[in-house]
């Protein structure tokens, strides 16, 4: 067979397969674009049935009312002073612990050091927890109220539910008995206290009131 005949056969297959390669990419591209464009459509048609989905659209209603409803919860309790940390007078304290369902009162000395180490702690506390009132009292202003609370170590904190003295934290004998302790170990221990509802015999009473008179019930 002549040389030049044989090679140019070869070179004719050689092209022919390489053509052959081209086209089966080609149509493998064109393919891919066709995947492509079904599945962005099918994705599109999808999003259209969502959007008019009525089970979608009443999760979404419920959503918008629960936050909603949260909203207004956070305004009335901000209405009844919770949110912040404030100072009252004798004269507020029985409508201040039974307005709310949750209240902590921080007697208090104005010149007493671990005071000041407790309104610290307080006072960031309070907006992290709007479900609970948080009030201070200056002992020494409200004399009434110490004695019938029996307060006789300061700082004292009292946690109140629903107008009733549930369990009190008295200096900082439950925070490791020292003055640096962390906010978060406050936090847990008046958690703790205020969910287990610890009845001292000689400390928790209700509080009713009237025009007329101030009554205190206690349990024994």
């Amino acid at each position: 067979m002549d040389p030049d005949s044989v090679k140019s056969t070869l070179s004719n297959l050689a092209f022919g397969n390489v053509m052959a390669a081209a086209a089966r990419d080609y149509q493998k591209e064109l393919l891919a674009q066709e995947k492509a464009q079904s599945s962005t459509a099918n994705e599109e048609v999808d999003l259209d049935e969502l959007m008019d989905d009525p089970e979608l659209e009443k999760l979404h209603a419920d959503r918008i009312a629960a936050l909603k409803k949260e909203a207004e919860k956070r305004e009335a309790l901000k209405r009844q002073g919770h949110g912040d940390y404030r100072e009252i007078t004798e004269g507020d304290f029985l409508g201040e612990v039974t307005g709310s369902e949750t209240v902590v009162c921080h007697f208090y000395h104005k010149e007493f050091y671990r005071c000041k180490i407790m309104d610290k702690h307080l006072k960031a506390l309070a907006p992290k927890h709007m479900d609970t009132k948080f009030i201070k009292l200056d002992a020494e202003n409200a004399p009434f109220f110490v004695t019938k609370l029996a307060v006789k170590t300061l700082p004292c904190v009292i946690i109140f539910r629903k107008g009733v003295a549930v369990d009190r934290l008295v200096g900082f004998q439950d925070l490791g008995a020292k003055d640096d302790f962390a906010m978060r170990t406050l936090e847990v221990v008046l958690i703790k206290k205020g969910n287990e509802l610890v009845w001292f015999n000689m400390q928790f009473m209700v509080f009713s009131s009237d025009e007329n008179h101030v009554s205190f019930y206690r349990y024994n």
